[in-house]
C-alpha cells in the first residue's frame, strides 16, 4: 500500500473517530470523567421574582417529577426512577444534536430543589433551585458548578456547554414562573367558602 494513502486513510480514521467522539460527548451519551485536572466554573446565579406563594411554585416544579409528567413534557423530560423526595430523571435539550442528561433530583419541601448529574456532557454538575419567602411572592434563586477535566481543554469545553445549559435554564424558569403565576391568579379569583 502507498505510504501517503496509508497516512490519508490514518488521518480520516481519525477525524472520523473524534468527530464521532465530539458527537457522543454533545449527546451526553459518552461522559469522560477522567478525574484529571479538574476545574470547577459557576453557573448562575439567575434570580426571579415570582408572584405567587412558595408552595405553588415547588409544586410547580416538582409537579412533572414526583407526579405525572404531562405529555407536553415528553420530550423534554422522562422520570426513570421515582421516589418519595427523589427521582432519577433524563433531561433532553439542545439544537441540532440533542443532549441528554440524567440527573438526580432531590426535593426538600418548601424551599430547596437539588440536581446532580449522573450522565451528561460533562462529568460534574450540580444545581441548586432556592425558594425564598418575600412580601410579593417568591425568590427564585438558581445556582449551580460544572466541573470539567483536562485542565484549559475542560475549562474551554465547560464554557461551551454552560452558555447554552444557563440559556435553558431562564427559559425554564420563565415558564415556571408563568405557569406558578398563572397557578397564584386562578387560586385569587375562585370565591372563598
Amino acid at each position: 500500500m502507498d505510504v501517503y494513502l496509508f497516512a490519508g486513510l490514518l488521518a480520516t480514521a481519525a477525524a472520523a473517530a473524534a468527530i464521532g467522539g465530539y458527537v457522543l460527548v454533545v449527546r451526553g451519551a459518552l461522559t469522560l470523567d477522567l478525574g484529571i485536572g479538574r476545574r470547577v466554573r459557576p453557573l448562575g446565579p439567575i434570580t426571579r421574582a415570582i408572584a405567587a406563594p412558595r408552595d405553588t411554585v415547588f409544586d410547580v416544579i416538582a409537579g412533572p417529577y414526583l407526579g405525572r409528567t404531562p405529555r407536553a413534557m415528553h420530550d423534554k423530560l422522562r422520570v426513570l426512577e421515582r421516589g418519595s423526595d427523589m427521582v432519577l430523571a433524563a433531561h433532553f435539550g439542545g439544537g441540532r444534536l440533542t443532549t441528554t442528561a440524567v440527573e438526580t433530583v432531590r426535593f426538600e419541601r418548601p424551599h430547596r430543589i437539588s440536581f446532580r448529574v449522573v450522565r451528561g456532557p460533562v462529568p460534574q454538575l450540580l444545581e441548586t433551585y432556592e425558594l425564598r419567602e418575600v412580601p410579593e411572592g417568591t425568590e427564585f434563586v438558581y445556582s449551580g458548578e460544572l466541573g470539567t477535566d483536562l485542565w484549559r481543554l475542560g475549562q474551554w469545553w465547560a464554557d461551551i456547554v454552560a452558555r447554552p445549559w444557563e440559556r435553558a435554564v431562564a427559559q425554564s424558569l420563565d415558564a415556571i414562573r408563568a405557569e406558578a403565576e398563572r397557578r397564584a391568579a386562578r387560586r385569587a379569583s375562585e370565591p372563598t367558602r
